[in-house]
């Protein structure tokens, strides 16, 4: 049977949806791997970020605030998404081997959301599939036996939670929710 590889991910936006505004970095972190039992990735996993040239000239002044990127640099410095999207799908490929890549993240709906459609739109293709996406705040609901409003980090029990911080650098970020994830796969829904 072949084994998923779970990718968490982090996005940084200027706006609440892709096209219209613009993902202006990701992150990526290896958080795991389930093949009969999880296994987290370890110390060290591997990592992947991209800070992107925006794709539009609109722009909600409170969502780019959020992560303290300077989007004039990014139009002069950042990559071009079609070239950034492409070097991700190479490199989840090659991180995941044999294993079938998972994207995931807390709550997945916005960075999914992001993530799909640059690669969609820049590649052609999601190296994920088209539902290659396990959210962290659904698994947590489900394990929890709480419904979905109750579902949030504030209510979680404290040995969950990463002891990093949560910085809104994408890769940060990213890194942060691999921990809560490896966390939550390997609970067993009780304390």
């Amino acid at each position: 049977m072949r084994a998923d590889m779970y990718f968490s991910v982090d996005v940084e936006a200027d706006g609440p949806i892709p096209g219209p505004y613009s993902m202006l970095s990701f992150g990526a972190v290896v958080a795991g791997t389930m093949a009969g039992s999880f296994t987290p990735a370890g110390p060290r996993p591997a990592t992947f970020y991209r800070e992107l040239r925006p794709i539009s000239d609109d722009f909600v002044p409170a969502a780019l605030a959020v992560s303290g990127l300077d989007r004039d640099a990014l139009v002069r410095e950042g990559a071009e998404p079609a070239v950034a999207m492409r070097e991700f799908g190479r490199w989840v490929t090659e991180t995941a081997g044999d294993a079938r890549p998972v994207f995931t993240a807390y709550p997945a709906s916005f960075d999914w959301m992001f993530v799909y459609w640059y690669l969609i739109r820049f590649t052609g293709a999601s190296v994920f599939g088209h539902s290659g996406c396990l959210d962290m705040k659904t698994a947590y609901a489900v394990k929890a036996a709480v419904p979905f409003g109750r579902a949030h980090k504030r209510a979680m029990p404290r040995h969950l939670l990463s002891t990093r911080p949560h910085t809104h650098h994408a890769l940060d970020d990213a890194a942060e929710q691999a921990d809560l994830f490896a966390n939550l796969m390997t609970w067993d829904g009780r304390g």
